[in-house]
């Protein structure tokens, strides 16, 4: 069954609307990068230099930037191991799991139309 936007508003009152929590998290959620991040993780645990590779042309500081941001909201859990040289790991939480679920089918349409939609096809 489809849920429609309106029902959505419907059920949660003031949802969506300036100042709401949902449009951060849909801010950091959506972002380019942080699509392709996500994207990435839902492969499995990675450390930041393939991290680096698999999401191409992404700066350091903006990774940096998105897996903070990521972490914070809960989506990304990060694991530093106790060797040297430091050794830090990516990987969903389980609300990350949950939402790339939802997020993976959106993305894979986007891969298969985005030629089509840009005259490219």
């Amino acid at each position: 069954m489809t849920v429609s936007f309106a029902q959505i508003k419907e059920t949660a009152p003031g949802v969506f609307e300036e100042g709401c929590s949902t449009r951060v998290v849909l801010d950091h959620v959506m972002s380019k990068w942080g699509v392709l991040v996500l994207s990435a993780l839902s492969d499995g645990t990675l450390r930041w230099g393939e991290l680096r590779r698999t999401v191409v042309g992404i700066s350091e500081k903006m990774l940096g930037s998105t897996l903070r941001t990521l972490t914070e909201d809960g989506l990304v859990h990060r694991e530093s191991l106790p060797t040297v040289p430091p050794h830090v790991e990516y990987s969903l939480t389980p609300l990350g799991e949950d939402l790339m679920e939802r997020m993976l089918p959106l993305v894979g349409w986007v891969a298969e139309n985005s030629d089509r939609m840009l005259g490219r096809d």
